[in-house]
């Protein structure tokens, strides 16, 4: 996840933004930048590596300013090189960006077709070719900047200096944080209360589609409407340590909160976004004859959704199963088998056992971590890395869509290298994945609907979670996240399988959570929602808006974005991840330590 730092004061600027920088190193990146503005010119300092490189840079080519921005940049679109490192510069403009501009290669055309030229592959240079360009039609730089930032689809934070604006730096958020510090005669811009912990405890979080202008007096805020707006300061801990929560009650809800940027950078290691491709690995899944996916809990789930994207997407058989059943059963493997283990620690004791033993049995083995150094990625003859970044929580929620993530991207590959998905689908499944950031941000916008949800929600004994399709396996995450923070008992259910049994615990006190995107099998998920009202079941349907309402007193809506059936995991998951959430805290249970758990089962 990218980091952003801006300082503008009185003061040297350049030491303090690598300070910052170095805070941020924990958040992965392969190249920095930094830009400051020297008698009135911005002059940039970039370079691919860690910041040390940058630090090797300065020392030959020192900037001595009081203004500047600072990033940390992990590749998504162009490789990892100094040219596509940030800050970008176009005329008088120069930026760091965090997220994903969806919609930049139509302005690049429109650009390119006004004579601009550009340096780099990234999406980044188009914001600062469309700022610059706009600034030669107004005299204000906040009506340009808004201008801007109303043509952007996707998800970004974003510092920008001008020359000529001696003192300011602009900055805007959608999907991806940012936060204003307040100094004494200096003001500073971050990506989190960490990057601007070295300089100042008192912080102002930028809200979704807000943005700002800063001086060394002050900073001018604006929502997305572009009428004023009073973000309360407020003081933060001394230490700014790594696991600061920040604005947020509870880790489990910024972890939540953070998926854009986690499910973003996860994505940018397996698809190629500049060419619409996915990227080929070490693995060639044309020599592969069957996956064997083991994992414990809510990664077991994660690998679940994967198979229903494997046997689709590539035809490639695929099975899934509990690691501490795999390993003692005795399984019946065959030479062909990729055997995939999926762990957020990769260090949990029965999934790294079951990857020891098919690594002994000579099959070929891969390992799904977000922790790169940890036992199962030293095992594996293939590291699949996610980039979810440190998870506090005991309840996993980035970890989870990050592997969902990485499991999609994946089977687009494996549907490509065996001749079931061609070029033009790759594009569109390609571009659905995307997506998947700017729709993840926008599905936080249901946490109004699923707190009302959950006021009722929390007075419940049992739950049940119905999903058909790739939600099946959501449905059980649903069911397991509510049991594990709220103490509710819940269960997961295909929901063609209602009236196999389950419609027996149908009562109007037992609740029904049914995840119902717009897809093939939508009508029959509502058919199984008017069995359940008809009974007097209360029932809450997740749907996009456009889905019709199935007929039965008791259904409740709840309005997602809709979205391409490939990502629906991704976006389904955060209504059920808020949904347990807001239920636990209306209970008042231990949201981020819940009783009896721990974050990594190390031992059997």
């Amino acid at each position: 996840m990218c980091g952003i730092i801006g300082v503008t004061g009185t003061g040297p600027a350049v030491p303090r933004l690598i300070d910052s920088l170095k805070r941020l190193e924990y958040r992965g990146y392969d190249s920095a930048g930094v830009a400051a503005l020297v008698d009135g010119k911005i002059e940039r300092r970039r370079a691919k590596g860690k910041i040390r490189e940058l630090e090797a840079v300065l020392a030959a080519e020192p900037l001595n300013a009081t203004i500047g921005i600072g990033h940390t940049r992990w590749a998504t679109h162009g490789a990892p090189t100094t040219a596509n490192a940030h800050p970008h510069k176009a005329g008088r403009v120069t930026l760091v960006h965090n997220g994903i501009i969806e919609n930049f290669a139509e302005l690049k055309a429109e650009l390119v077709a006004e004579g601009h030229a550009f340096e780099s592959q990234t999406d980044t240079e188009v914001v600062a070719h469309l700022l610059d360009s706009e600034l030669g039609k107004a005299n204000d730089p906040l009506v340009a900047f808004k201008t801007v930032l109303d043509r952007l689809t996707g998800a970004y934070a974003l510092a920008v200096l001008i020359e000529g604006e001696d003192g300011l730096i602009l900055g805007a958020r959608r999907g991806s944080p940012l936060v204003v510090g307040w100094g004494e005669g200096e003001m500073y811009l971050g990506s989190d209360a960490l990057a601007v912990g070295p300089f100042t405890q008192k912080i102002s979080y930028l809200e979704e589609g807000d943005f700002v202008a800063i001086d060394r007096s002050g900073a001018r805020m604006f929502d997305a409407s572009g009428a004023p707006a009073d973000r309360p300061i407020v003081q933060v801990s001394a230490s700014s340590a790594l696991v600061e929560k920040g604005e947020y009650r509870h880790f489990m809800e910024k972890e939540i909160h953070e998926q854009p940027d986690s499910v973003q950078h996860t994505l940018s290691e397996y698809l190629d976004f500049v060419n619409g491709k996915a990227k080929s690995g070490e693995i060639d899944f044309a020599t592969i004859e069957r996956i064997q996916i083991v994992a414990c809990g809510t990664a077991f789930y994660a690998g679940q959704i994967g198979r229903y994207a494997f046997e689709r997407l590539a035809g490639l058989p695929c099975d899934v199963e509990i690691a501490s059943e795999f390993r003692y059963r005795h399984p019946a493997l065959t030479k062909g088998t990729l055997a995939v283990a999926v762990s957020q620690s990769g260090e949990t004791a029965d999934t790294l056992a079951s990857l020891t033993w098919c690594k002994a049995q000579g099959l070929k083995t891969a390992a799904l971590v977000n922790v790169h150094s940890s036992s199962m990625a030293r095992e594996a003859g293939t590291l699949w890395p996610t980039h979810a970044g440190p998870e506090i929580g005991v309840a996993s929620t980035k970890a989870f869509t990050a592997q969902v993530a990485a499991l999609l991207a994946l089977a687009v590959t494996a549907g490509v290298q065996r001749g079931r998905i061609d070029p033009a689908t790759e594009g569109e499944l390609v571009r659905a994945l995307f997506e998947a950031p700017r729709l993840i941000a926008e599905s936080m916008a249901m946490e109004g609907s699923l707190k009302d949800v959950a006021h009722d929600l929390s007075k419940a004994t049992d739950v049940l979670f119905l999903g058909r399709g790739a939600m099946f396996p959501l449905a059980m995450e649903g069911a397991l996240k509510l049991k594990e923070i709220s103490y509710i008992h819940a269960e997961g259910y295909a929901a063609g399988e209602l009236k196999h049994g389950p419609i027996a615990l149908i009562d109007e006190e037992t609740p029904t959570i049914a995840l119902a995107p717009l897809d093939d099998v939508f009508e029959k998920t509502a058919s199984n929602l008017q069995e359940i009202a008809a009974r007097g079941g209360p029932v809450i349907m997740i749907a996009p808006k456009g889905a019709p309402d199935p007929h039965g007193a008791g259904i409740r809506r709840v309005d997602a974005p809709d979205c391409h059936s490939l990502i629906a995991p991704l976006i389904y998951a955060i209504p059920v991840q808020l949904l347990a959430y807001y239920t636990a805290v209306q209970k008042g249970t231990d949201v981020d330590q819940p009783r009896n758990l721990a974050k990594s089962v190390t031992v059997e």
